[in-house]
């Protein structure tokens, strides 16, 4: 993002607020009349100060205190009253759309983040996106509702305030605008300094709830390792970072905040001096020295606000860069203009001298895939083989717009899926992950997250072709809400769910990346025998770890170098290539590659 200054930063989110500005503008605008109430009282009380001093040089001052005390108390009151109503009205104004403006950010960060492509989330943390959800959002929201209206309303309330001061004595006014002036310029290097704090601070809090986060969901690895204190050593020195940094911030606000109560204070006991001066002089009077210092004691809060209305904006400009990095990131797997759809997909699924590279990948590293050449018919089961880290995982995730092609083209039904919203193209192709992964919700929500159209029949088939019908078993059936992440269950049951999904969503392409790993072999024989029902209709695309799962297909697509080498029977291929039979040898009896140097 383009560095921007405070300001600069801060109306970006202007566009974002639009619903909330009118109640805001009217917010502030209460809150000015409010010190400008305020504002009005030292005007009576020199008046009344006034006319009691000259009332005592006579004999008629009870009569004056009698004729002038009475309406200038009233006067008084009904102008506190009044004060008292616009910072109710300011309140009511302002607080109800800031919780608006806030949700819908919240909103347009979670649609963004659903349109960001995988390769986005794998470099982000997961906690660095939480805080900005949350801890970011609602400092824009408290800046929008407090701080934005105080800041408008106190800065023009002082500007208003010293123009009185100078209809009061502009002698005193210019001194006292003279010792306050080094404020400009600690407020100025204050900015510079407490905008690199803040960003630090913010970025360590979003470090600590990655750390929450990533313990809480690997928390049986730390119990079984017993690494349980050394995460809480490393996540107390993680925080106590954050808390030295939060120290350093509120140092820097307090620093400030003494300069502006006490400049203020020397700059009054100076004009204090003068002005009695000048009353000896009989160049000022009495009531008019009074009004001048009540008047800057009703702009000593307007003042004394501004150091940490000061450190709210800059930690709220901090919050909106933070919200605009993943807002102003690059969609590189966009929709087209004009999509185009399938009415009666068949599953045809060509990959035409596809290449792909990740981005992070040196450049003088031959791309991961490289010239992959690869048709599947209709109806047609091709298991995809090779050594690990061959790229068969890469390959599948490329059918569905995961990640993009870096050169070549995928087509379905001869159709280049970068011409199908991504929408309509995974409505045709399917996948089930090795690494299944479950959502807080109910067994029916989670089968059915790909077609939640779908019947009782479709689901009952699914879970039966899946080999999961101890979902009936559990505790509310298919309406038992299953633990974060699916956690509750098993490793083989979360993946028998998850290959229940992918089945219940009817596609015409099934892509399926070693789903069956945590099955025991009784298991994965009856979910194969089970799929071969789905598979006669179904074009499917397997990465195969199994010889089980290699036999199940019609035929094997052997990656070597980033290429398929060879294409054919599983029979032939065992007969024929013996890159083949290395890498069929190599399966181990669970159905991982073991490791052989060649």
């Amino acid at each position: 993002m383009q560095k921007l200054g405070t300001i600069g930063t801060l109306l970006r989110i202007f566009p974002y607020a639009k619903s909330a500005l009118p109640r805001v503008i009217l917010g502030t605008l209460a809150a000015l009349l409010g010190h400008l109430f305020a504002l009005a009282i030292p005007g009576f009380l020199r008046s009344l100060v006034d006319h009691i001093a000259e009332a005592a040089k006579g004999s008629n001052l009870s009569d004056a205190i009698y004729v002038v005390l009475l309406p200038a108390v009233l006067a008084v009151l009904g102008l506190g009253l009044m004060e008292a109503t616009m910072v109710l009205l300011r309140r009511w104004l302002v607080l109800t759309p800031g919780t608006h403006v806030e949700a819908g950010l919240r909103k347009t960060l979670y649609a963004k983040l659903q349109d960001l492509p995988v390769a986005f989330h794998d470099k982000w943390p997961s906690g660095q996106l939480l805080s900005r959800a949350t801890g970011d959002l609602s400092l824009i929201r408290r800046w929008l509702s407090f701080g934005l209206v105080l800041l408008v309303a106190n800065v023009a309330t002082i500007v208003i305030g010293f123009a009185v001061l100078f209809s009061y004595n502009w002698i005193l006014a210019l001194v006292f605008l003279i010792i306050m002036s080094p404020l400009w310029v600690l407020g100025f290097k204050f900015e510079k300094d407490y905008h690199v704090t803040a960003r630090v601070s913010q970025d360590q809090a979003g470090d600590l709830a990655t750390a929450v986060e990533e313990s809480v969901h690997g928390i049986r690895v730390l119990k079984a390792f017993g690494r349980g204190s050394f995460i809480t050593d490393k996540f107390a020195r993680d925080a106590l970072n954050l808390r030295s940094t939060e120290l350093k911030k509120a140092k820097m606000v307090s620093n400030l905040w003494f300069y502006f109560s006490t400049i203020p204070d020397i700059a009054l006991g100076v004009c204090l001096v003068i002005g009695v001066f000048q009353i000896s002089e009989h160049t000022l009077t009495i009531g008019e020295l009074s009004a001048f210092i009540l008047t800057t004691r009703v702009l000593h809060w307007p003042i004394d606000s501004i150091g940490f209305l000061l450190s709210m904006t800059i930690d709220a400009r901090t919050a909106v860069e933070r919200f605009f990095e993943v807002i102003d990131t690059k969609v590189d797997i966009a929709d087209p203009d004009q999509a185009k759809t399938l009415t009666e997909p068949h599953g045809r699924l060509i990959f035409e001298n596809v290449h792909f590279r990740y981005s992070d990948a040196p450049e003088n590293q031959p791309d991961l895939l490289n010239g992959i050449n690869l048709e599947i018919e209709p109806g047609e089961s091709v298991a995809l083989i090779g050594i690990t880290g061959c790229g068969k995982t890469s390959l599948t995730a490329l059918a569905t717009r995961l990640y993009e092609v870096t050169q070549g083209a995928i087509k379905l039904d001869g159709v280049d899926i970068r011409d199908f919203s991504r929408e309509e193209l995974r409505s045709h192709i399917a996948m089930a992950f090795e690494d299944a992964t479950l959502f807080s919700d109910s067994v029916r929500n989670n089968v059915l997250l790909g077609r939640p159209e779908s019947t009782e029949e479709d689901l009952k088939q699914a879970l039966e072709i899946a080999q999961a019908q101890f979902v009936y078993e559990l505790p509310d059936g298919l309406e038992t809400k299953i633990g974060e992440e699916g956690m509750s269950l098993s490793g083989g049951q979360r993946q028998r769910l998850a290959l229940a999904r992918a089945v219940a969503a009817k596609p015409a392409v099934l892509v399926l990346d070693d789903p069956l790993s945590a099955l025991d072999v009784d298991t994965e024989a009856m979910v194969e025998d089970a799929l071969r029902t789905v598979l006669k209709s179904t074009t499917a695309l397997i990465v195969a770890h199994r010889p089980s799962t290699v036999q199940l297909a019609d035929r094997v697509a052997l990656l070597q170098d980033g290429k398929i080498t060879a294409f054919g029977k599983h029979s032939d291929l065992l007969a024929t290539n013996e890159h083949y039979r290395y890498v069929i040898s190599s399966l181990d009896a669970a159905g991982k590659l073991i490791e052989v140097n060649n």
